[in-house]
């Protein structure tokens, strides 16, 4: 059985989010700390040192030398002089580590709070959950098991929407040559629904541009 306890006063989906990256850049990347439980009958209940991670698509891209920016959150397409072909795009551009407390994302032990809004701004932040490596993503084996976890919705207005939910994928988010950051930048996820954002697979970029893109402040 798999125990996660997570209250939570936003919108959460756990596992994997739409993309792949291109190369690690220069700001670090530090994961919050999320403890999760595995329980068994003969065992009891034993912590684990998982973490979360944001999802790619809300990150900077920046240029690997640090001379340009190859996409801004909220700000539009990507930049054609970085970004010709998607293979270029994909060694010319670097994911940037997130500041997680302007993401609104906050942890404490076995509890995460995920915010709607910081300071007035959208956030509704995406995260992850990644194994005790903090390298590819935690794989849960639910056959004969239980997954729970608990959440306090008792402060959240009316028209607030979350969703927590599992989604079967390469539990290394698609790391490669051209993607090496993997799920430690939270990349790899790939659904039915239609892309709104830039978006990488396995590394290889698809353009398109998002005319609802939301405006965030610099992620650094």
């Amino acid at each position: 059985m798999v125990l996660l306890k997570l209250p939570t006063l936003a919108a959460v989906s756990l596992l994997l989010w739409r993309g792949a990256s291109q190369q690690i850049g220069r700001i670090p990347e530090v994961h919050p700390t999320l403890t999760t439980y595995e329980c068994t009958k003969a065992g009891g209940c034993v912590a684990q040192n998982t973490s979360v991670v944001l999802d790619v698509e809300l990150r900077q891209a920046r240029a690997v030398n640090g001379t340009g920016v190859c996409k801004e959150w909220g700000l539009g397409p990507l930049n054609t002089t970085l970004c010709p072909d998607s293979i270029t795009c994909a060694r010319n551009c670097a994911l940037e580590g997130a500041n997680y407390t302007q993401w609104g994302v906050q942890t404490s032990g076995d509890e995460m709070v995920l915010k709607m809004y910081v300071d007035g701004v959208a956030a509704s932040p995406r995260v992850y959950l990644l194994d005790e490596a903090g390298k590819n993503y935690e794989d849960f084996r639910l056959m004969n098991a239980e997954f729970s976890f608990d959440t306090d919705a008792s402060k959240l207005p009316c028209g607030m929407c979350g969703a927590l939910y599992l989604s079967e994928m390469e539990m290394s988010g698609g790391r490669s040559d051209l993607n090496p950051a993997g799920a430690s930048m939270g990349t790899g996820y790939c659904d039915a629904q239609c892309s709104t954002e830039f978006t990488w697979v396995n590394g290889i970029v698809s353009f398109h541009h998002n005319p609802f893109d939301r405006v965030r402040p610099d992620t650094h």
